[in-house]
């Protein structure tokens, strides 16, 4: 399956802009933007991650995964942004059970 080409760069400015937009909800647009790159709604993404900084957290994340680095590479990555992540892993973790 060919999956269209990310641009990070500007994924990381559109996620930055909508965080900075809504400061106490998840912003349509921030939600929209992640839901883009998963298989969730962004209804989904809403309810499995309120928090904007959570939403933003997700998307460095997946950024993480989806980049060619290898394997230790991206498991060093995610170590050094644990706390930045926790959230995430936990919401997502809930999401699997």
């Amino acid at each position: 399956m060919n999956k269209m080409a990310i641009d990070w760069d500007q994924f990381d400015i559109d996620v930055d802009q909508a965080a900075e937009r809504s400061a106490d909800a998840t912003d349509e647009i921030l939600a929209s933007k992640v839901s883009s790159l998963t298989s969730m709604t962004d209804t989904e993404v809403k309810e499995l991650l309120p928090l904007p900084a959570d939403v933003k957290a997700l998307g460095k994340l997946l950024k993480i995964v989806q980049s060619a680095e290898n394997r230790n590479t991206k498991i060093n990555q995610i170590i050094s942004n644990a706390e930045a992540f926790s959230g995430v892993v936990l919401a997502l973790t809930k999401k699997l059970i």
